[in-house]
């Protein structure tokens, strides 16, 4: 018991002191986690005994791989992080034939989690060298980015050199790394999308569970979206091929592994909050472009190098399943896509999830064994619509709203600007309730409004943005558009507003274009 709550206690001061001390034992670490055999020193951080892949161990690892695969691999570099260092993506492709899957992955968003890079590093060594993996090679046109926040990679630190967190960045676009990276996404326009990160497995809220505290069990966990602007095609197609068949291979792994859930507070009472429904996150933000999108959690912050290889494989493993999948399903996987191209429900501007009690597996750090905790979930995956509307022709946009129009372009948003003053019928919004709140999240005032919307005959100026909501990234729309969505440009206050202001943004329901 004794040794139960000095754990517990350092817990918090790890935390209060924002230090990184491992906080786990030998024994947890040997019984639940043991490192990879599967592994040789093949990447730089595998090569060496402290630290991570530097910079410029990336940079001559990736050269190598172009040097040895001169008519497969090319590297570009797409821009540059705050600090200055040049952000390459190396594209995999061994023929010009357009009719293969094309797939994204990243690692490194967070800088504070590396084994994703290094996986990532190890699984490209894999797939251009390894001949067991040649149709895999064949049948791919692989875009990766291995170390996407460099500047905080090399701080082992989460967030960016200006203190933003990536990946709550996906909508408005405020940090020049994010920009920069949704440029080459969009452009690439792949079909499957994927995110590695690793998570914390001692929490301060863990500290309050069980008797005297627990840890998570989990080697890994996926989140995928639920979002319910994600056609239910898509959402089902994940889970039920991609996700399950990177089940099977951790299973037959002997990874534990579940939907990704973490910890808040709900009216003092410790909730898991289960998927993701949040458009300003890489899985929900990936799957608004109709794609399958998946984001990894691999069991890792905090624990530097403790388990190292282990979460490595586990981020190799689930690259190589996914790109099977891909490969394997190339037109299902296509023909998913255009269904949900298709797709004219209803937009669903906000949304509650369903709240329920479960059970997860922990290890209690008491007894240090593996335990059933009943918990309450707040399960996005199971989310319910609270604010629609019906599903607009377009949307328009006064011509003077410059900074949003830069941001629906880095998204890869298509546009026109009306040729000249044309009449349409539209609905408007009126801000008819206005919160700002006081702190400020991610450099943002936030803004929490309600609008009446009223339909009005109204003549707009040439110059006018039309956007036409029959493209590919037709869902992220309603996400940035709709002022009510909690990720929207008017939400982060990227479009600043007050009570009683009509909104420069338009909804146009049916076909009225000259």
């Amino acid at each position: 018991m004794r040794k139960s709550i000095i754990l517990v206690i350092c817990i918090f001061v790890v935390f209060g002191l924002q230090a990184q001390p491992n906080p786990q034992s030998k024994k947890i670490t040997k019984k639940f986690f043991p490192d990879s055999e599967f592994l040789q020193p093949i990447t730089p951080a595998l090569k060496k005994k402290r630290g991570y892949t530097n910079y410029k161990e990336l940079i001559n690892f990736i050269n190598k791989l172009k040097e040895s695969h001169p008519s497969v691999v090319s590297i570009e570099y797409i821009g540059e992080s705050q600090k200055g260092y040049k952000i390459p993506v190396v594209h995999i492709k061994t023929s010009s034939d357009s009719e293969k899957i094309k797939i994204w992955m990243q690692a490194g968003l967070h800088g504070n989690e590396p084994a994703g890079t290094e996986g990532l590093l190890y699984y490209l060594h894999l797939i251009l060298n390894d001949n067991n993996y040649t149709k895999l090679l064949d049948g791919v046109d692989l875009l990766v980015l291995p170390m996407a926040n460099i500047d905080g990679y090399l701080k082992d630190n989460r967030y960016a050199a200006n203190g933003l967190d990536l990946n709550r960045d996906q909508t408005k676009l405020m940090a020049p790394e994010t920009r920069l990276i949704k440029k080459v996404f969009s452009e690439f326009n792949a079909h499957v999308g994927l995110d590695f990160h690793e998570y914390r497995p001692y929490r301060k809220d863990f500290a309050q569970l069980s008797d005297f505290g627990i840890t998570s069990a989990y080697d890994m966990m996926f989140l995928y979206s639920g979002n319910l602007n994600v056609p239910e095609n898509i959402r089902n197609y994940t889970n039920d091929v991609f996700v399950q068949n990177a089940r099977d291979v951790m299973d037959i792994k002997n990874f534990r592994h579940r939907e990704y859930a973490s910890t808040g507070k709900y009216a003092g009472e410790i909730h898991f909050t289960q998927g993701s429904s949040n458009a300003r996150s890489s899985a929900t933000n990936y799957a608004l472009n109709n794609m399958i999108s998946t984001l990894f959690e691999v069991r890792g912050v905090g624990l530097g190098k403790t388990s190292f290889k282990r979460r490595i494989e586990i981020t190799i493993q689930l690259a190589l399943s996914y790109t099977q999948t891909a490969v394997e399903n190339t037109k299902a996987v296509k023909n998913e896509i255009q269904k949900a191209i298709a797709d004219s429900k209803p937009v669903v501007v906000t949304s509650k999830r369903k709240v329920y009690k479960d059970t997860i597996k922990a290890i209690d750090l008491d007894s240090e064994s593996l335990i059933d905790l009943e918990v309450t979930l707040r399960d996005a995956l199971k989310s319910s619509p609270i604010l629609q509307r019906e599903k607009p022709y377009a949307y328009l946009i006064e011509a003077s709203q410059k900074d949003i129009v830069n941001k629906l372009q880095n998204l890869g948003i298509e546009m026109s600007s009306l040729t000249a003053p044309q009449e349409f019928t539209v609905e408007v919004y009126r801000v008819s309730s206005y919160n700002q709140a006081s702190k400020v999240y991610e450099k943002m005032k936030l803004q929490n409004i309600k609008t009446e919307v009223t339909t009005v005959q109204k003549e707009f100026p040439k110059g006018t943005l039309l956007i036409s909501m029959q493209q590919q990234r037709s869902n992220l729309l309603p996400e940035v558009l709709e002022p009510e969505a909690p990720n929207s440009f008017v939400s982060f206050g990227v479009l600043k507003t007050n009570l009683d202001d009509t909104l420069p943004i338009y909804r146009v329901i049916n076909k009225q274009i000259n």
